[in-house]
């Protein structure tokens, strides 16, 4: 003990403080009922003049002379305390826990190549279900995908029925690959291009020539002016920053925000898409003209997002359906009247379609998809009109031809003639 040095011995009513230099180790201090062991080693530098000289400063410990409690008394305490450390200890473990598992899935799920896996497997999604049609019968693939010869050798109806390529764009493995990519983008944006605009926004002011002159441009200008030369850099496009005799200026903060916006408008376009795939509804119905259909009964869901709204309470009826015609006797234009009905009969809107002018009334979107013969009316002897139904013909090109069964006998002969 001998590198302890006490002084103060004169006022006994003030606590004994010991000095002790630095590098001193002290192995033990003795209590009548267990010791205290503990090491010290210390090196304290107190200015740049002592940092220059390699001189340690002697740093001071207070102890007091107050004799601690027996060991049994602390025994429940330091359990108490031990449990208390123990509970901390754990729930910071945890925490540090989850903090390293997210780190690690924002890691990887910001991997540039699994990003650019996960958009080219979208992209492949989509042109599959282009060339399969959507939303038909199971009957319909049952005969275009047979089993007995599957398409590339193995794809069948099996595969479109199981994977739900029937409704590709609210199945729920093109939905998985959306939410899958969303999170990449968003992780993206989190761990890189948000720290990015964060430390293009810091500017840093150089106090000392040699610092300026290490720069890749550097010039000495002695009759320029701070003010000046800012107002010459903001007219050139430069956000310009003063501190007191120091200029600061930088443009091509607007470009950092760049893919953030792009990131954005995908995760919006992604949303949209989603929304407008998994919570419409959709359908087509060949009406007469002069005939009636209610919204409702046509329209069928077509994901799992999908909730009817009270304009399917809405009936439509067909006034009139007719077509302009150019010199050449082509169609140029295809025209419907329709009246929107609500459940007393009243209309409520009325309005004549027609290619790329569609109706819109609550949320619901009714345009013409084709056209055909139902009936061809007739007048006879100023008695009728007489409904002949019609029915397409199978012919080549793009050209529709109708035809008819028009009776020219006796009616009540066991052999109608008709052409």
């Amino acid at each position: 003990m001998e590198s302890l040095h006490s002084i103060n011995r004169l006022n006994p009513s003030l606590p004994r403080t010991l000095f002790i230099p630095c590098n001193a180790q002290i192995h033990s201090l003795c209590n009548r009922n267990r010791a205290l062991h503990f090491r010290v080693s210390c090196k304290l530098k107190s200015s740049l003049d002592a940092r220059k000289n390699a001189k340690l400063v002697s740093q001071k410990i207070l102890l007091s002379e107050k004799v601690p409690p027996p060991l049994a008394e602390e025994k429940g305490d330091l359990a108490g305390d031990g449990g208390e450390e123990a509970g901390k200890s754990g729930r910071g473990g945890g925490v540090g826990l989850v903090k390293r598992f997210s780190r690690r899935v924002l890691a990887v799920l910001s991997n540039l190549p699994l990003a650019i896996g996960e958009m080219a497997t979208v992209a492949a999604l989509m042109a599959l279900g282009t060339v399969i049609d959507q939303g038909e019968a199971p009957g319909f693939y049952f005969q275009k995908y047979p089993e007995e010869n599957p398409v590339l050798g193995f794809f069948t109806w099996r595969w479109v029925l199981t994977l739900g390529f029937d409704h590709m764009f609210s199945s729920p493995i093109f939905l998985g690959m959306l939410a899958l990519l969303a999170a990449s983008l968003m992780a993206c944006t989190y761990t890189t291009q948000i720290p990015i605009v964060k430390v293009a926004r810091r500017w840093k002011f150089m106090s000392s020539p040699e610092a300026i002159r290490k720069q890749e441009y550097s010039d000495t200008l002695p009759r320029a002016s701070i003010e000046d030369l800012g107002v010459i850099l903001m007219g050139a496009g430069y956000e310009v920053f003063l501190k007191g005799p120091s200029l600061y200026a930088f443009k091509g903060l607007a470009g950092r925000f760049a893919p953030i916006g792009v990131h954005l408008a995908m995760l919006l376009i992604m949303v949209g898409g989603t929304v407008s795939a998994a919570g419409s509804f959709r359908g087509s119905v060949t009406v007469p003209q002069g005939l009636n259909f209610v919204i409702g009964d046509v329209l069928g869901p077509s994901g799992f997002l999908s909730t009817p709204t009270e304009a399917f309470n809405t009936e439509v009826h067909v006034n009139r359906f007719y077509m302009d015609y150019y010199d050449s006797g082509e169609v140029s234009q295809f025209h419907t009247d329709l009246s929107l009905l609500d459940l007393s009969g009243k209309e409520v809107m009325r309005k004549t379609i027609s290619v790329n002018d569609p109706l819109r009334y609550g949320g619901i979107t009714i345009y013409q998809t084709d056209w055909s013969f139902s009936t061809l009316q007739i007048l006879k002897d100023d008695e009728g009109p007489f409904n002949l139904p019609m029915a397409p013909l199978q012919i080549n090109g793009d050209k529709k031809l109708f035809g008819t069964f028009l009776p020219t006998g006796d009616d009540d002969s066991p052999k109608v003639k008709g052409m």
